[in-house]
């Protein structure tokens, strides 16, 4: 019996890219890891097991398929598009003072987490995932799980003058 996913992982795109945004921080990495993890979750349909969280599935698929890229990455070493390293806009100090709580300095905050800080972050705060389903998406102790949260959230308070 093959399993029908389909319709199922396109309403999980928007989580999905959420997610891909907050591990490659960049919209068009994004969407590429979206696209890749959607290839592979379709392809490996029969390793979802009904019954169990289709969305920590997916997210699994997606953060593997990021680890494979990132594997890929460091051998073959990181080609920046000129254009790209142009357009880049700076911040300066006095605009971060000024912007003090806002929405905008905790999405700065949380894209200076550290990775496996920022992945925690987001799949137990936006996602909403059990600390088990996190583990079981991360492939760590759920103990690691609760003591990347707290780190996480210590730093975002201090970053945000929160603490």
């Amino acid at each position: 019996m093959q399993t029908v996913i389909g319709p199922d992982l396109v309403l999980l795109l928007p989580r999905l890219r959420r997610y891909a945004l907050s591990l490659t921080r960049s919209s068009t990495e994004a969407d590429d890891l979206v696209q890749t993890a959607c290839v592979k979750a379709l392809a490996g349909a029969s390793g979802w097991t009904p019954g169990t969280r289709f969305d920590a599935w997916v997210f699994r698929v997606m953060r593997n398929a990021w680890i494979d890229g990132l594997r890929r990455r460091k051998v073959a070493g990181v080609v920046t598009e000129v254009e790209a390293v142009d357009g880049e806009v700076h911040e300066s100090g006095e605009q971060r003072a000024m912007a003090k709580l806002t929405l905008d300095d905790v999405r700065r905050a949380i894209d200076a987490l550290p990775t496996d800080q920022r992945e925690v972050v987001l799949l137990v705060c936006v996602e909403e995932m059990s600390y088990r389903e996190v583990a079981e998406v991360l492939d760590v102790p759920i103990g690691t799980v609760m003591s990347r949260l707290a780190r996480a959230r210590r730093r975002l308070a201090e970053a945000t003058d929160a603490a």
